[in-house]
């Protein structure tokens, strides 16, 4: 006698959807980090950006902020489009892990005034929902045409 197992067609859908929503929300993450670090060391080297363990002006930091604030908007975009259904539900997923992570660096460096003035983390922890929710936007316009 043989005993076949089979799989609901229905029960495999949940999971593949998880991993695919996991997916988005990471690969979205990656592209952030990716972005932020590459244009960060390319700066570096072209000597825009001080070096290594030099402390940056307000200017530089300004000019930080809004790279990351493009990427953030960038990387919300990549999670809405990657995601398998809702796609702005996807973005501010995102969009609150960015807010926890920027917490947490406003947090640690704090009172670290070396790497750099209070109000830079607070740019990036406020930024973090607005933008992942115009990534998410710009995902649902696109859908709709």
């Amino acid at each position: 006698m043989s005993t076949q197992t089979t799989t609901r067609p229905d029960a495999i859908a949940p999971r593949r959807r998880l991993g695919s929503s996991i997916w988005a929300v990471v690969a979205g993450f990656i592209a952030v980090v990716v972005l932020s670090i590459g244009t960060d060391a390319v700066l570096h080297a072209l000597r825009v950006f001080p070096p290594l363990g030099q402390r940056m002006s307000d200017k530089l930091f300004l000019i930080a902020t809004i790279y990351r604030t493009v990427y953030a908007i960038l990387g919300s975009y990549i999670t809405a489009r990657l995601s398998p259904d809702r796609p702005m539900a996807h973005a501010l997923i995102g969009g609150i892990i960015g807010l926890i992570v920027g917490s947490v660096g406003a947090e640690v460096t704090w009172n670290r005034p070396e790497l750099g003035p209070h109000w830079y983390p607070l740019a990036l922890v406020v930024t973090a929902l607005p933008c992942a929710w115009i990534g998410g936007k710009i995902r649902q316009l696109e859908i709709k045409k």
